[in-house]
Formats: C-alpha cells, sequence, structure tokens
C-alpha cells in the first residue's frame, strides 16, 4: 500500500487512487471494531496521532464537522484547535499565502470547512502540512468517506452497488461522482435542468471509466437502486430560496419514491435534514434509513484520514 507522505493533502476522492480510499476505509471499520465498548473519549490503543496537532479552520458554521474532527483527534491521542474564519486575520484581508506559511509553522495539519474551493488548493500550495478539505462549494469527501464505509459496513461491498441521487446536484453530488467512479458503483443522478451535477466532474467521470448518468426523472434513478440519497435543497450562501424549492419540489423522497427502489434499498442523507422538504419524516425515521450509523462514521472515517494524511497508516 502506497504510504503517505510528509504532505498529503486530501481533497478530493479524483486525487487518490482507488487502493488508497480503500485501505483508509478498511482502517477506518478496523479502527472502528476496535472501539467496542470504550468511553468516546478513550484514546485508541497505540495513540497513533500522540503529540500531533489539527487546525480547524470554519468559514461556514458546522455541527458534525467539528465535533466529528475534535472527538478524531482525542481519540487518535492528538490535539486540535479550533479557528473561525471570520476571527482570523485572513477574514480581515491577510493573504492566504500568508496565513499557510504561518500555520504550518504552528500544526502538523489543517482542516478547513470553506466558501470556495480556491481557498482550500492556495492553502495546500502554500503551506507545507496536508490540507484535508471538510466541505468547500465544490466538494464533500469526508462525508463520502462516512458514506462509503457505512454502505461497507450494510452491503458488504460497494462494487456494483445502485445509487440513487435525488435533488440538487451539489457538491455533494460531485463527489458521489468521484465516489462511484473510485469505488465501481453505478450512480443515477435526478436533477432538475436548473441544478444539473457538475458537468466537469461528469466529464472527469466519463473518461475514468465511471458509469453516471444523469435524468430529470426520480422515478427512473430510483428504479431498483440499492440506496437512494437526498440532500438539502437550500445550503448554506444560497439566496436563491424560492427558485430552489420550486424546481425541487417534485424531487422528494417519499415513501412512494422508496417504494420504486430496491425492497432492501437504504436511506441516506449528509444533514442537517428538513422533514416535509427534501425527504418525510416515514423515510428519515424509518427502518430503511442509514442516516445516524452514516452521521456516527464521521468520526471513524476522518480518523483514518488523518491518520494517512500523516503518514500513520
Amino acid at each position: 500500500m502506497p504510504a503517505a507522505g510528509p504532505n498529503s493533502h486530501f481533497i478530493d476522492l479524483k486525487d487518490l487512487p482507488a487502493d488508497v480510499l480503500m485501505h483508509i476505509l478498511e482502517t477506518a471499520k478496523a479502527w472502528k471494531q476496535a472501539r467496542i465498548g470504550l468511553p468516546k473519549g478513550a484514546v485508541d490503543a497505540g495513540a497513533p496521532l500522540a503529540g500531533h496537532a489539527l487546525a480547524m479552520i470554519f468559514e461556514k458554521s458546522s455541527t458534525r464537522t467539528r465535533m466529528s474532527f475534535e472527538m478524531a483527534m482525542q481519540q487518535l491521542g492528538g490535539s486540535s484547535l479550533v479557528m473561525q474564519g471570520g476571527t482570523m486575520q485572513l477574514g480581515r484581508g491577510e493573504s492566504i499565502e500568508d496565513t499557510a506559511r504561518v500555520i504550518s509553522r504552528y500544526v502538523d495539519a489543517v482542516m478547513v470547512r470553506a466558501n470556495s474551493h480556491e481557498t482550500l488548493e492556495a492553502l495546500a500550495t502554500h503551506g507545507s502540512i496536508p490540507v484535508i478539505n471538510a466541505l468547500t462549494d465544490r466538494s464533500h469527501p469526508c462525508q463520502l468517506m462516512a458514506d462509503m464505509l457505512t454502505l461497507m459496513e450494510h452491503f458488504g461491498r460497494l462494487e456494483g452497488l445502485k445509487v440513487a441521487w435525488v435533488g440538487d446536484g451539489n457538491n455533494v453530488a460531485t463527489s458521489f461522482i468521484e465516489a462511484a467512479t473510485r469505488f465501481g458503483f453505478s450512480l443515477e443522478l435526478a436533477c432538475p435542468d436548473a441544478y444539473l451535477p457538475s458537468a466537469g466532474a461528469l466529464q472527469w467521470a466519463n473518461a475514468e471509466g465511471g458509469n453516471c448518468n444523469v435524468t430529470g426523472d426520480p422515478a427512473a434513478a430510483v428504479a431498483d437502486a440499492d440506496v437512494v440519497v437526498a440532500d438539502a435543497w437550500v445550503s448554506m450562501g444560497d439566496e436563491d430560496v424560492d427558485e430552489r424549492m420550486s424546481a425541487l419540489a417534485p424531487y422528494q423522497v417519499n415513501e412512494d419514491l422508496m417504494a420504486k427502489a430496491k425492497a432492501t434499498a437504504v436511506f441516506m442523507h449528509c444533514l442537517p435534514a428538513h422533514r416535509g422538504e427534501e425527504v418525510t419524516a416515514g423515510v428519515i425515521d424509518g427502518p430503511q434509513s442509514l442516516v445516524w450509523q452514516e452521521a456516527e462514521n464521521r468520526l471513524h472515517a476522518q480518523k483514518a484520514v488523518l491518520a494517512w494524511c500523516l503518514g500513520k497508516i
């Protein structure tokens, strides 16, 4: 297995080969199993990241990202510090280049939840430590690693599954396209014309041999699916609220739509969810939902990502 180097970024799934991504997932699965019965704050055996420090920069608000990364560092034996974008000098005009150079002298890695993907790339270019993408306007790879871990646990495999994405072709959809291509499952994306997935991501998937298709018909996308995925219709920073609500109304994942998938199909959502909008309470709170296992797996997947970035696995 290729080892991580001293500056191994985790920015997009497409940047890494499938064997590296699977190695991270298998490590996450094993480490999760090894923690059964331990208190949440207990340090993992061997404290893999003892002495290491992670900076967490938030330009967007967060619940799961902050908690999962903080607890990840605690369980790995390391430490973390939170930096809010609006209270940093970065928010007052200091250049990203200078910020990257300074941060690199204080901590071992930096996790960024950024408004712009370009901010993340600039930190990676001008710093000398690993940069982890915890969400940008372009992609959300850490969420997908949690999703893939969840599906591995439930189905025992990723390759050959059929996944249906229903709703806005947003940043999470982009990472799903990359995941489908790297892990060998098919992806049907049902999106309205005004909110289609990234054309660039689809072109990349096609060039890499991925099986990703776009339709305007949710029922067609969900037919015979193993997994149905939804996301919020309105994300942080979106200003076209009325237009989104109108265009996406036919894309609600409800009991009737889930019935068109396989009887064994599961539902996933990265949260926060809005019951009665993109999903009904009967689906997200029902027996087909893997949402809470998915949310927990942010912690376990990100622990393995952190360890890989720092060359520990």
